[in-house]
């Protein structure tokens, strides 16, 4: 059962995994779509990671972020194209993630009907997004990591293998060594420490 934040905690490496459903919508000021939060870090204050799922069914111009990093995947529906200062972005499904600044003039067009899509924010932190290789090892660089599921599977790190639901994050805030997923999705990295 999910405690009151909708986090689900487990064994492996005391990570928590959150259900997009589980998360209510948050509608976007322009009304051009809705945004669920699954996870901001550190919890409690002002965020330095945040992870989110956007339901898009509008074209439409993206919230500034000043200071921000972000990187920017396609997880459903045909995907848009983005505009960021004025230079467009091809992003569907089968594309690798984007990353841009998020004070950028940023704008998007749907291709073809509503689309979601999973974000990475990084204030004050580094990190990146990459495309899960089914049951191929990933060794994180970062001190926590997390990884969407599309699809439903399994994780593996050392002799742990736990069941990992679709459409949902799980966030390790101590990363282990290695981890393999053998469905779809995304690795996220995030290093809040400050580089020495």
């Amino acid at each position: 059962m999910p405690d009151a934040s909708g986090w689900y905690k487990t064994r492996m490496h005391s990570s928590s995994t959150v259900r997009t459903t589980d998360v209510s919508p948050q509608p976007w000021r322009n009304g051009g779509g809705t945004t669920r939060e699954l996870l901001a870090r550190p919890a409690g204050g002002e965020w330095r990671v945040r992870v989110s799922v956007a339901d898009v069914v509008a074209d439409g111009p993206f919230s500034s972020f000043a200071d921000v990093s972000r990187w920017f995947a396609v997880i459903d529906g045909a995907g848009v194209v983005l505009a960021v200062d004025g230079v467009e972005h091809r992003c569907t499904p089968d594309r690798e993630p984007l990353a841009f600044a998020g004070e950028a003039d940023t704008r998007s067009r749907l291709i073809d009907g509503p689309t979601r899509d999973l974000n990475l924010m990084l204030h004050g932190a580094r990190g990146a997004m990459h495309r899960v290789v089914a049951g191929q090892p990933f060794r994180p660089a970062t001190s926590e990591c997390g990884l969407y599921a599309s699809a439903a599977g399994c994780v593996h790190s050392g002799e742990s293998v736990e069941a990992m639901p679709t459409d949902a994050l799980r966030w390790w805030p101590a990363a282990p060594e290695t981890l393999a997923f053998d469905g779809a999705g995304w690795w996220l990295t995030a290093e809040l420490a400050p580089t020495p």
